[in-house]
């Protein structure tokens, strides 16, 4: 059983940092990343890592967000600097046992297990 709780959101000033970490429990899974709906807007994939640990962003974030990862504490991090109103919603962490190709590594498709999410606010 595989279970992903999120925490560290909360309300920030434009133009702050915030730093999310998704706990993972049960088994180690290749491919992680993080999700985000926006009000008004679908759900989109705003950073991952393929198994390897490289990672991959979203133009909307690049330069600004960073994710990593803590395998000793099975913890997911998602550094966010310079934060703009529109970078306010639901982040949700993700996860799947299969390795994904970069192509595919933000698309929700490739992913079987979500957390609950955890809100962020900017203003």
């Amino acid at each position: 059983q595989v279970q992903l709780v999120e925490s560290g959101g909360g309300s920030v000033q434009t133009g702050g940092s915030l730093t999310l970490a998704c706990k993972t429990s049960g088994d180690t899974l290749p491919t992680m990343a993080w999700f985000r709906q926006t009000p008004g807007k679908e759900r989109e994939g705003v950073a991952a890592l393929d198994y390897s640990g490289v990672p991959k962003y979203a133009e909307s974030v690049e330069g600004r967000f960073t994710t990593s990862q803590d395998s000793a504490k099975n913890t997911l991090y998602l550094r966010m600097n310079s934060l703009k109103d529109d970078d306010t919603g639901v982040y949700f962490c993700a996860a799947d046992r299969a390795v994904r190709h970069p192509l595919w590594l933000l698309d929700e498709r490739s992913y079987d297990y979500w957390g609950q999410g955890t809100q962020v606010t900017v203003s």
